[in-house]
């Protein structure tokens, strides 16, 4: 309502004004006996569009059509995630080892040190850093990155087209529940299908430091010799290996984290007395990054496991056949609740890397004049 405010002002550069003409569909004055190229309807486009935007209501976005928006949209997305990644990647690190230990018991019954599992988030960060050296908790960061650049990048972008131009919001600019859901898991698994080469080397390389302690040859020696070992063994399908738990997981972690955000983002805006600020952005991120974690971490266990088996010259898996037979041989050697493992790490980085990532995406739009998410 505060838009409407502005009307008993009278612009100098308009000639005498009539009372100024409310227009419920655009929530917009207009003058309709303005001078050709006056400023005044300009200038109560700028004020509307400023309050609505300190109200939480009525935000403004791009029009349909800004194709050409796109591409800033995903390079600020590319950039945000880069970053997020860089700051968070140990946790992640962490996460992987603990995810594969109970494959190392079973490997070597005899229950040496080296395959002793079960150590805890912080005790395996410490004893990564002891064994392998404090830069090998970035092991594996480059295809992190790379990942990060396609899988953020598509998924924030069709999010955002699937809400403003495919599923569109209600007649008072609200986005239901329901769809916030379908674009989500939507704009999630087709950014994870795409970035998932990516994942499969990341993962990989990852696990090459646990290689070496065990006294096993490295499989890899980095990301361009991961990029080719993959395909001269599976050829180009050998990169998509473990695509079907790895969209399905990233369709759960979006759902949980793009569909939260945006949710909890817009009930704090219209009612709290919120603006659309920094702590907006982070209490939206934290629920968003909780959520994430509880609805991802057990497809992001059995993603893990099914990348980092080893595999035949066909490039066929010689632990696990599919999905299902991971899930099922998971649960029976080692219960339920190994589903979860890793979930403390996983969790742990999701709230700085949500909080990192909204943050500073939000913050650059507004730098570069890209409307708010």
């Amino acid at each position: 309502m505060g838009a409407w405010g502005i009307a008993g002002s009278k612009p100098a550069a308009c000639v005498t004004l009539p009372q100024p003409v409310l227009c419920f569909k655009d929530k917009l004055l207009y003058f309709p006996r303005c001078l050709p190229g006056c400023c005044c309807c300009a200038r109560v486009r700028s004020a509307a569009v400023a309050m609505s935007r300190e109200d939480g209501a009525g935000e403004q976005r791009p029009a349909r059509g800004h194709s050409h928006l796109l591409p800033a949209k995903f390079v600020l997305t590319a950039c945000s995630a880069a970053v997020a990644e860089l700051v968070t990647f140990p946790m992640d690190l962490t996460k992987t080892r603990l995810q594969i230990q109970g494959e190392a018991v079973r490997r070597h019954p005899r229950g040496d040190k080296t395959a002793k599992p079960y150590r805890g988030m912080i005790r395996t960060a410490v004893g990564i850093v002891k064994e392998e050296g404090l830069f090998k908790l970035w092991k594996g960061v480059t295809p992190a990155i790379y990942r990060h650049i396609v899988y953020s990048g598509v998924r924030m972008v069709s999010y955002e087209q699937l809400r403003d131009s495919v599923l569109c919001k209600d007649e008072d600019g609200f986005f239901p529940l329901w769809k916030a859901v379908l674009g989500g898991m939507l704009s999630g698994a087709i950014g994870q299908f795409f970035a998932s080469p990516a994942d499969l080397v990341k993962i990989q390389m990852q696990m090459e430091g646990k290689r070496r302690l065990e006294g096993k040859a490295p499989r890899v020696h980095g990301v361009s010799h991961a990029f080719g070992k993959i395909l001269s063994e599976g050829g180009i399908r050998g990169l998509w290996a473990g695509w079907v738990p790895n969209v399905q997981r990233a369709a759960l972690v979006s759902l949980g984290d793009l569909t939260t955000y945006d949710t909890v983002k817009h009930f704090l805006l219209r009612n709290t007395a919120l603006k659309d600020n920094s702590l907006c952005h982070g209490l939206s991120s934290i629920c968003s990054g909780l959520v994430a974690a509880t609805m991802g971490t057990p497809a992001d266990v059995i993603k893990t496991r099914i990348m980092n088996q080893t595999r035949d010259k066909q490039g066929r898996g010689l632990l696990y056949t599919s999905t299902i037979d991971c899930l099922v041989k998971t649960i029976k050697r080692e219960g339920l609740m190994s589903l979860y493992k890793g979930f403390l790490p996983t969790w742990a980085r999701m709230a700085p890397w949500s909080l990192t990532f909204w943050l500073m995406f939000e913050q650059t739009r507004k730098i570069t004049d890209l409307n708010s998410f």
